[in-house]
């Protein structure tokens, strides 16, 4: 079996892009969540913050981005910088079939749903057009970043909500190491659409606050839910010989990953799986829970969700091993978060300092032991890291990383 490495690492996030601006965005502890004006065109709608990439993106051709939607063009920027990061830009190991794409979003562009929506209630196809259907298809980021890139491997596309970028993680790791292909390029993206709002919002599952600074809070006692954010996050995976012969820069290697699902219930969590799935993902890579040195946990902010996580993780790890919550800064990014989530866990294992649970205040009496990390931050040195996502449909994943 073949060790896996990451190369390159891409981000298009609300923390910005560019890794010392990412870094220090973090430093200064304060999140990237705002009242988005357009929200209260909708009536009934709840929650009014949102976490945008206020950034703007590449200007790609038209004939590129057609079939791509806001989605599309998100991880499209993503790849391209993890693929510069990676110093693969102009390879010919992208069209000799050595590489393929695993790649994931919970939807496609809210313009194609839209295209959709209103051929079904005003039955009339002129509302459709060539590229409804591309738009909007599980497989659209990912046949997208093979057709500009111009891939010809292995196309792996994951839509498994808020784990879809580790699920296409974890599988670009397997193709991987049983040798089906030498890189791999992982991720996932989400657009920022009233549609996620709303969706989230009518599960009772979205923040009732109204000053963008004071939410989310995951792991608090008075946590209240989710601010939806977007974004993309592109990860290079590669063989390890294969990166060394090329003298290529190693961030960290996959030694475990783990998915699983609870296959109880469509939207509630279960603590019990989620154990499961972290014990799965320690021995995949022949580990105890001692040597995991940091945990990037889901962490939403939701009551269920962040009280089963917390549970699970305290099972394992006591409060001996630090864990933080990356959403307090930037929102829940869905299909995307698992990617970007790894990528910034990277940076700041890099730099030896991990950024603090925000609005993090009363420790919830079901996991107070918990080992979360408040304040100014962590400093500290790491070797072994895990990064857990979980999902609607009790779909679990858990990923962890070894610094080499």
């Amino acid at each position: 079996m073949n060790r896996v490495v990451i190369t390159g690492i891409g981000i298009k996030s609300p923390l910005g892009s560019a890794p010392e601006v990412i870094f220090s965005t973090l430093q200064a502890q304060k999140n990237k969540v705002s009242k988005i004006d357009d929200l209260d065109d909708f009536n009934n709608l709840n929650c009014r913050l949102a976490c945008p990439v206020s950034e703007q993106l590449p200007d790609y051709p038209r004939k590129k981005t057609r079939s791509m939607g806001r989605v599309g063009i998100l991880a499209t920027a993503a790849t391209e910088l993890a693929l510069q990061n990676a110093n693969l830009s102009c390879s010919e190991e992208l069209s000799n079939g050595n590489t393929g794409v695993a790649y994931g979003s919970s939807a496609g562009t809210i313009s194609g749903i839209n295209d959709v929506a209103k051929f079904i209630n005003q039955k009339d196809v002129r509302f459709l057009n060539a590229l409804s259907y591309v738009q909007i298809m599980p497989h659209s980021v990912a046949v997208n970043l093979a057709i500009f890139f111009g891939i010809h491997g292995r196309i792996i596309p994951t839509s498994s909500a808020c784990t879809s970028a580790s699920q296409a993680i974890g599988y670009a790791y397997e193709s991987i190491k049983y040798g089906q292909q030498k890189l791999m390029i992982a991720g996932g993206a989400e657009e920022l659409s009233p549609l996620h709002i709303g969706v989230f919002d009518a599960l009772f599952a979205t923040t009732q606050t109204t000053e963008p600074l004071l939410t989310p809070r995951p792991f608090d006692q008075k946590r209240d839910g989710i601010v939806i954010g977007e974004g993309a996050g592109t990860l290079i995976l590669e063989e390890l010989e294969h990166a060394k012969a090329r003298n290529a820069r190693i961030y960290g290697e996959i030694i475990g990953f783990a998915t699983n699902c609870d296959a109880t219930h469509v939207t509630n969590p279960s603590s019990v799986h989620m154990e499961e799935c972290m014990r799965q993902a320690l021995k995949n890579a022949s580990l105890s829970p001692y040597d995991i040195d940091y945990i990037n946990a889901h962490g939403t902010g939701t009551f269920s969700g962040d009280a089963a996580e917390g549970c699970a993780t305290y099972r394992i790890f006591g409060n001996r091993t630090p864990v933080s919550s990356l959403k307090s800064y930037m929102g829940h990014t869905l299909g995307a978060c698992g990617a970007m989530e790894i990528g910034i866990s990277l940076l700041m294992q890099e730099h030896e300092w991990f950024a603090p649970n925000l609005n993090f205040s009363t420790p919830d009496k079901e996991f107070a032991d918990l080992n979360l990390i408040n304040g100014n931050g962590l400093s500290l040195k790491t070797t072994t890291i895990m990064s857990n996502n979980f999902a609607f449909g009790g779909v679990n994943t858990s990923l962890i990383i070894r610094r080499i």
